[in-house]
């Protein structure tokens, strides 16, 4: 029987398993295994050579029973509606599990950003939010930025809706620049919350948090991941990094800010001085105290699970543990750090711009980073205490705290 890879099938049978757990009635499982409402439209674009494209468009609310809906925009060539559904469901899961009053919610644009220019980026998000507005607002679904999306997407998004309602509404939109109502901390909140809860894990397990640490995939968060570890836990030896170029693997340590400059200057990991060349794969199953996964889905699965070596497994990438994988990593000792709790630092810094937009006044950078770990830290304790009083892997105890927490609210309206 073949590993199933369709990204919402994975999320449903994760979620399955916990309903029966949590012992849920047919019509909670019927309800929270399914998106609320989703929307697929059109969105034509005017070319800079003259020509019409029609791009497709998503936009997935799965569950708002806990608050507003709340997730990112991808702009990827691949883009599905099941990726979009499997998103928006984790997002439901993600704000729960840190026990932020929001429900989950995601959207996507089918296209290729690399070959767009500026302007014709422009004119797709406004296209966007054209066909989405009646939908968004602070008190009912806000976009933030994702995959191959940007703080001036966001920009020209809260634009075009303040222009569509004839008011300033600066919450309806996170990830936003800072002089438009953007917070502090936005940029490196994903990779902070998961540093976060890798400095907690280090304690409970007795890891030393001063050992190695490799990053798969040097994007945003993979780059922040790599340079915050040291910060957060007073220590580490960066060993590995990689990207779509490859691998690279320095044993005695490199310098994180050296292979960031770097990857900026050159567009790539590979190349780096004094590094050997490595695959994406190789990376994955080197001997090191940390490894944060902080690329795409479905990396670690039931071929290479067993040469996994890491002590603690980071997800900051979402969904790149397949669940074959997750039971073979938890009899292996492997102590993951599932995606929607590793990576939910960037929602939870979100849901502090909405809160800093909703009332126009903006918070210090001290208090964001202080109360960004006071939420994830209480989160991964959570997480943990669930794990050991029910004698289950990670990622389903942190299933079981948030659907518990989603069922609570959704039986307490009525719905079921």
């Amino acid at each position: 029987m073949s590993e199933e890879l369709n990204p919402f099938k994975i999320a449903q049978k994760q979620f399955d398993e916990a309903a029966e757990m949590l012992g849920l009635d047919n019509a909670m499982r019927e309800l929270l295994r399914w998106p609320r409402r989703e929307y697929k439209f059109t969105i034509p674009v005017r070319m800079d050579d003259g020509s019409t494209k029609v791009f497709h468009g998503y936009r997935v609310q799965y569950n708002d029973a806990r608050g507003p809906n709340k997730g990112g925009l991808r702009w990827h060539p691949e883009e599905t509606i099941d990726t979009v559904r499997a998103l928006a469901a984790w997002m439901t899961w993600k704000t729960a599990v840190v026990d932020i009053p929001l429900g989950g919610g995601k959207g996507g644009v089918t296209c290729d950003p690399k070959k767009l220019s500026d302007g014709e980026k422009e004119r797709l998000a406004r296209g966007w939010v054209r066909m989405i507005a009646r939908e968004l607002g602070e008190h009912r679904d806000v976009p933030a930025p994702d995959v191959y999306t940007t703080p001036q997407i966001m920009a020209w998004m809260m634009d075009e809706f303040e222009a569509i309602v004839g008011r300033s509404h600066p919450a309806v939109i996170t990830g936003k620049p800072l002089p438009l109502g953007g917070s502090q901390g936005r940029n490196d909140a994903t990779a902070r919350g998961g540093v976060y809860t890798v400095r907690e894990a280090c304690k409970v397990l007795n890891v030393d948090p001063h050992g190695t640490y490799a990053v798969q995939g040097f994007g945003n968060a993979g780059q922040y991941a790599a340079l915050l570890h040291n910060e957060v836990l007073g220590g580490g030896r960066l060993v590995a990094v990689s990207d779509t170029s490859g691998g690279i693997h320095v044993q005695d340590g490199m310098d994180p800010q050296d292979i960031v400059d770097h990857k900026l200057k050159t567009g790539k990991v590979t190349g780096f001085p004094g590094s050997k060349s490595i695959s994406n794969e190789e990376l994955l199953e080197l001997d090191v105290n940390v490894l944060y996964p902080s690329a795409l889905e479905n990396v670690i699965h039931s071929r290479n699970a067993d040469n996994i070596k890491a002590r603690i497994c980071c997800e900051l990438a979402n969904g790149p543990t397949t669940p074959e994988a997750d039971d073979i990593l938890y009899r292996n000792g492997v102590h993951v750090i599932p995606d929607f709790l590793a990576n939910a630092g960037g929602v939870t810094v979100s849901y502090f711009e909405q809160v800093q937009g909703t009332y126009n006044y903006y918070w210090t950078l001290e208090k964001i980073h202080r109360d960004l770990d006071d939420k994830m830290t209480a989160a991964y304790h959570s997480v943990l205490e669930m794990q050991r009083d029910m004698k289950v892997q990670p990622r389903m105890a942190a299933y079981l705290v948030s659907v518990a927490r989603v069922a609570e609210a959704v039986k307490l309206r009525g719905w079921v």
